[in-house]
């Protein structure tokens, strides 16, 4: 998967480094002082590095957990965020990790230690009987790496006895052989994002298809995970209330709605800056060049496509399920 592998001087000989060096035994590995030398370089071209990815294995000094931005969450008064990994192993045209930074290369933080602490000493500034959320998969997929770098399976440890912490692992993928070797903890919540089959398929590459996302979903319900479903962004296409309706039906038919911990959705939207940095990207891309609108230094589909979807996906979800798991995912932030 990665023909070299940066590794920061700091980190060259910790454990965790050496062992995740370990499972590409072909790949260069290349010392450097900080991993920004490499990741922040200026004249990057996102779109070629997405064909030839480098691994870059760094510590992260500080801002371990970070308040989520307003309008983020799934119910707790409490919302934080905190980013283990940078950039993801899929490619979605809508990405707004594109726009974001300079380098498609992934980064994984090694001092997962620090993390924990900081999940920690963040949870115990409330109280105990509040829900102190901590969201993963803002900057990277929860668990598209897990089998690589067991970042999901440490970090349980951190809420685990904790009463009032809540984990998010947010993802697209099927890598979930860790929890499923676990017993469930019942203030996780493994939440997938999904879009319809035909989207997916024509935005969204790399990505397991729906089904194998849902059959990954039905085996975690056995063994009593709590699932999520995020439905964000939506994406608007002539036919879409054919095919979410298609997508909602096969979804709730199958699951157990008992162990369904919530739903959030949002409509496409990206900050101008990113959108025009992922314009220039691909200038010939369909979805791309869509006749997008500006409101509030958001891009996103115009006022009566956006409330339309909106409206009509959430009278759809409240078909299956009660209109308190269902949560808004129209926050707005520069980092968004």
């Amino acid at each position: 998967m990665y023909n070299a592998i940066y590794v920061e001087s700091e980190v060259l000989e910790q454990p965790l480094t050496q062992t995740i060096v370990s499972r590409f035994p072909t790949a260069d590995i290349i010392e450097c002082g900080r991993y920004t030398e490499i990741f922040n370089r200026r004249g990057q071209d996102f779109r070629i590095q997405k064909q030839n990815l480098s691994l870059i294995l760094a510590r992260k000094h500080d801002n371990h957990v970070l308040p989520a931005p307003n309008g983020y969450g799934v119910g707790g008064r409490y919302n934080y965020y905190f980013s283990m990994m940078l950039n993801c192993v899929y490619d979605c045209r809508y990405c707004f990790l594109q726009g974001m930074y300079q380098s498609a290369h992934h980064v994984v933080f090694v001092n997962y230690a620090d993390f924990s602490s900081a999940i920690e000493s963040t949870a115990s500034k409330h109280d105990d009987k509040e829900q102190v959320w901590f969201f993963s998969g803002y900057d990277c997929d929860s668990l598209a790496m897990e089998p690589v770098v067991g970042a999901a399976a440490y970090l349980m440890e951190s809420v685990k006895w904790r009463t009032n912490s809540w984990l998010e692992l947010r993802t697209k993928s099927t890598q979930i052989r860790s929890l499923l070797d676990c017993e469930p903890l019942s203030n996780v919540v493994v939440a997938f994002s999904l879009t319809p089959d035909r989207i997916s398929a024509s935005l969204e590459h790399k990505v397991p298809q729906v089904e194998k996302r849902l059959a990954a979903m039905l085996r975690l319900q056995e063994r009593g995970w709590k699932i999520g479903l995020r439905f964000d962004p939506l994406i608007f296409a002539s036919d879409y209330k054919i095919q979410y309706r298609s997508l909602f039906e096969n979804l709730f038919e199958n699951l157990d709605l008992d162990l369904l911990h919530s739903i959030s959705v949002g409509v496409f939207r990206l900050p101008r800056n990113f959108y025009k940095k992922i314009e220039r990207l691909y200038p010939e891309d369909k979805f791309i060049a869509q006749p997008f609108v500006q409101q509030n230094g958001q891009i996103s589909y115009p006022g009566q496509i956006d409330s339309e979807m909106k409206d009509w996906c959430y009278q759809e979800l409240n078909r299956y399920i009660d209109q308190k798991r269902i949560f808004s995912a129209e926050f707005l932030s520069e980092s968004q």
